[in-house]
């Protein structure tokens, strides 16, 4: 089994044609959405065709996705945000599929993991999977009624015999592939974060959106953006809050996104007394009204222990709001020796002093957001996309 860090090299791509499925995509907002989303539309700059197989959302498909097969799809009780797709409908699709395709690309590992294997299996094709969500540390928030041991259990296993039946696995940070390993994970693994477009360097207008929401521009403001989901660890930033109001009683947290987590939120905040600190803004555009946000905040704050990778660290970086964040699992790849990020202890207390000193020191928060962007633009999504049809190309040459 091998573990590797791709370095680009430039030559000319081979014509292909990819097949991604995936369990989610929008107008469902979430970190493996964007992460499609941006590869796929690198890759079609290099010249390699995709086409994407997801769940039909009730809202609709968003304009301006090329090439998305919309399959009917179920609710599901649990996580209504999320559809589960009809396999019936996927092999209709295939039976009726004219295009011929060179590889399968799997991104979740639900109804799309299954189809996308029946669908290699049936062309002879490889197919890999890219491994986005850290299972172990997730299930026991939504099925809490059986025991934290048993669930990790399960989902080491599940892990395990799921990246065994592909050709390969991509990975998007050193701590998911030693994750893997320690789960005994055979295939290859490839190191391949998402990367950044370049559009999400424009510049936003944080003076704009501060008068929208009448906050005053010296108000120091937290921010967070991300799904409103209990393995996001957002109560940890609400105590963190609560501690640095204690110097700073004008300090405002805004937490932008939504989820299953949004309801046990406002009421914790309500529990609290932090009413006058804390804002629930929802979705935001992200062509405008986030990133203006970006550009707004004073610094974002992060404290998730789960992360893959932390897209949403970069995003904020590339538009000059520096980072403070637990390094923990995914986070460390962005966090470390990385000016403009700040390494926070898991500790609410060491947190907030660590906040307030911030906030209290604007010519070094100035100077970290210019670190920051700086540093973000080492994460190019073209180069990334350029790692992975390195990938694609060598698990072709594999098969020959």
């Amino acid at each position: 089994m091998s573990v590797v860090e791709l370095q680009h090299t430039p030559h000319s791509m081979p014509a292909m044609n990819i097949l991604m499925i995936s369990d989610v995509y929008f107008p469902r907002i979430n970190g493996v959405s964007t992460s499609i989303e941006t590869f796929r539309s690198e890759l079609t700059q290099l010249g390699l065709a995709s086409c994407l197989v997801a769940p039909a959302y009730p809202q609709g498909a968003e304009p301006g996705h090329q090439d998305v097969v919309p399959i009917p799809s179920r609710f599901l009780p649990l996580d209504p945000e999320d559809r589960m797709m009809k396999r019936s409908a996927i092999r209709e699709w295939m039976r009726t599929q004219p295009r011929k395709f060179d590889l399968v690309h799997i991104h979740t590992p639900f109804v799309a993991h299954y189809a996308g294997l029946e669908i290699a299996r049936a062309l002879d094709v490889p197919v890999t999977a890219s491994y986005h969500t850290y299972f172990e540390e997730y299930l026991h928030h939504y099925v809490p009624f059986l025991p934290r041991r048993t669930l990790k259990a399960v989902a080491r296993r599940f892990s395990r015999r799921q990246c065994n039946e592909l050709d390969a696995v991509i990975v998007p940070s050193k701590a998911m592939a030693e994750t893997l390993l320690e789960y005994g994970v055979t295939r290859p693994l490839h190191i391949l974060p998402t990367g950044l477009r370049e559009e999400r360097f424009a510049n936003g207008d944080g003076e704009a959106f501060r008068r929208r929401h009448g906050i005053p521009p010296e108000r120091p403001l937290l921010l967070f953006v991300g799904r409103v989901a209990f393995e996001k660890n957002i109560e940890f930033l609400l105590d963190v809050v609560q501690r640095v109001r204690q110097t700073r009683p004008d300090v405002l947290f805004l937490i932008t996104g939504e989820g299953p987590a949004l309801a046990g939120l406002r009421k914790s905040v309500q529990t609290m007394g932090l009413e006058e600190n804390v804002r629930f803004l929802g979705y935001l555009d992200r062509r405008q009204a986030l990133t203006d946000c970006y550009q707004a905040a004073d610094l974002f704050v992060f404290a998730s222990r789960t992360e893959t990778q932390g897209l949403v660290l970069l995003e904020a970086m590339a538009l000059g709001c520096p980072v403070q964040a637990l390094s923990i699992m995914g986070t460390r790849d962005i966090l470390e020796n990385t000016p403009g990020a700040i390494v926070a202890e898991d500790n609410p207390a060491t947190f907030a002093a660590q906040t307030l000193s911030l906030l209290e020191d604007r010519t070094r928060l100035k100077q970290l957001g210019e670190a920051a962007r700086a540093s973000a633009r080492r994460w190019s999504a073209r180069e990334m996309a350029q790692r992975l049809g390195q990938v694609y190309e060598g698990m072709l040459k594999a098969r020959q």
